[in-house]
């Protein structure tokens, strides 16, 4: 968030704003903490509206619209230590461009497959149950979206967040995450491998 504010601040007056869409089931408490030195208005979409409407996999990511609503960019996996992206902003924000384009940055069309619809369903029964504390129950419905949707970043966040809350206070551990999600993306792989079968009830392996 520090890099976000160092944006708003520099172009805040050039008719500029930041609205920040925090991809949170766990509600507003949680994402507080993140933005207690920040000046730009930020919200929280608890059931990942924002993520599903554009077939986002990762966070986070960026949205330009200008001042009639249009959307002049959009770009899965906006970074701000990437020159390309800051520059495209700039030059949105100075009228340079109408519009940006970046490849594979593109809303994805059409509803989801059937598997990534359950993998949603299981996600919100997942955070319910986090909200009512009820972890175990929460960490299998996400488990089991995860293996539904397995490169959708939001699912395993919040998973993560339950699961190892000590990884994300005071900081975010960055390298942890890339980690594990490697450690993750193996075991996965090897189940696969072995004939796990996803369905409404959950994801299983085959008795032999």
């Amino acid at each position: 968030m520090p890099g976000w504010q160092q944006v708003y601040d520099k172009y805040k007056d050039m008719n500029f704003e930041i609205l920040s869409v925090a991809a949170d089931g766990q509600g507003p408490e949680v994402v507080k903490p993140y933005t207690k030195e920040t000046t730009f208005t930020t919200v929280v979409d608890e059931n990942n509206v924002l993520i599903n409407m554009f077939g986002f996999k990762m966070v986070p990511n960026g949205i330009f619209l200008d001042e009639e609503g249009t959307i002049r960019m959009i770009k899965e996996g906006f970074k701000l230590d990437n020159p390309e992206n800051i520059e495209a902003v700039e030059k949105l924000i100075r009228k340079e461009v109408e519009k940006v384009e970046f490849e594979g940055s593109s809303p994805k069309s059409g509803q989801p497959d059937l598997e990534q619809q359950l993998a949603q369903t299981k996600y919100k029964l997942g955070m319910e149950y986090a909200k009512q504390g009820r972890n175990d129950e929460a960490l299998k419905e996400l488990d089991d979206a995860c293996l539904l949707d397995p490169d959708n970043f939001t699912i395993r966040k919040q998973r993560w967040f339950i699961r190892f809350p000590e990884k994300f206070t005071p900081v975010i551990e960055v390298e942890w995450q890339q980690g594990q999600l490697e450690i993750e993306k193996a075991e996965e792989e090897r189940r696969r491998n072995e004939g796990l079968v996803c369905g409404p009830d959950g994801c299983f392996l085959p008795s032999r």
